[in-house]
């Protein structure tokens, strides 16, 4: 491809508008009369469903960011040079988090690797590799995360809710994610068809979720508590009879006057646990919806449920992960070296 060739594919993947799913094309259109039409058309939709829409759209975000920093600096994006993406990190290096550096090599790779580019952002390449390794070192890889809302906290929180049926469903869903161990996107994606009453509790059926590209889902369950104005099946059902629901989404939104709406998003379950902890005399900003699922795994621990346990619930596939949710927990049970009387 020519010099101007190559500035012009980088001025149109670099474009707003410019989805991930645009940057390659699948596989060839055929004619409706081709005797693979339909195979082929199948072979497409499979090629999309590869990545989730969310990775997709954090992916097109992340390049656009990288080709207009390009087009800025007279570089090309596509295919570009491991010096033109070891000088983007050095850039980014000043502004950004490590982990944010990290997800836009990602991108880059992701790509080139759909228009059949070899990757210049693979840490093979000595000069991106050992740039990334120096930011690392310089700014540290750590992340400020959320903290976790402990049982003592969420029962104050839960003391200080306001609002007749608006009060019911930030109760059923505080209680849902906090006992369930939900992810913010879970939460927002439960199914009344997918839960299943019985003696004992609730079954909450998962069709996919983070760590579950393949959609094999996975169940949840949520037991009777052992205290009325605390138990997740109790709340979830008092809303659910409140709201007149009997089918789709769990969880919907409610406006000033009492009217059930649309379904929640996962966006919104991080605002309704902050503006819930900012009543109850918490600093809002220390929370938010992964809250939820991190106090779980920090009292579930405490209470001495192991990390298989713990991850059965949660759905993690990785300890590592789990191991960094409980990370309160172990730090809470080794105040136990201060009762020695040393």
């Amino acid at each position: 491809m020519t010099d101007k060739g190559n500035q012009d594919l980088t001025l149109k993947l670099s474009s707003p508008g410019l989805g991930f799913a645009s940057i390659k094309p699948t596989l060839p259109r055929l004619a409706p009369d081709d005797p693979l039409w339909r195979t082929a058309e199948a072979a497409n939709q499979y090629v999309l469903a590869a990545k989730s829409p969310a990775t997709r759209r954090a992916y097109a975000a992340d390049w656009r960011h990288f080709g207009a920093w390009c087009l800025e600096h007279g570089l090309l994006s596509l295919p570009a040079e491991p010096a033109t993406v070891a000088l983007y990190l050095a850039a980014l290096g000043a502004t950004h988090k490590p982990a944010t550096i990290t997800r836009r090599l990602t991108a880059i790779t992701a790509v080139h690797g759909e228009a059949d580019f070899p990757s210049p952002a693979n840490l093979s390449h000595r000069l991106v590799a050992d740039t990334l390794h120096g930011i690392r070192r310089t700014l540290g890889t750590s992340q400020k995360a959320k903290e976790p809302l402990s049982v003592t906290q969420l029962v104050k929180v839960l003391d200080h809710l306001e609002g007749g049926l608006l009060a019911a469903r930030d109760r059923a869903l505080l209680l849902i994610g906090f006992s369930g161990g939900l992810r913010r996107s879970e939460l927002a994606a439960l199914s009344i068809e997918k839960l299943e009453w019985h003696k004992t509790g609730i079954t909450i059926q998962l069709d996919r979720s983070k760590t579950d590209q393949e959609g094999e889902g996975r169940e949840v369950e949520i037991p009777i508590g052992i205290h009325p104005e605390t138990c997740p099946v109790r709340a979830l059902q008092n809303w659910l009879e409140r709201a007149n629901l009997k089918d789709g989404r769990v969880f919907r939104r409610v406006d000033r006057h009492g009217n059930v709406g649309a379904a929640l998003d996962k966006d919104s379950i991080g605002v309704i646990v902050q503006r819930s902890v900012k009543r109850a005399g918490l600093a809002a900003k220390h929370y938010g919806g992964h809250s939820l699922r991190a106090g779980f795994a920090t009292q579930a621990y405490l209470k001495g449920a192991t990390e298989l346990e713990i991850m059965q619930q949660t759905g993690h596939r990785s300890l590592s992960m789990v191991r960094r949710y409980i990370r309160e927990g172990k730090k809470l049970r080794q105040t136990a070296a201060g009762k020695l009387g040393l």
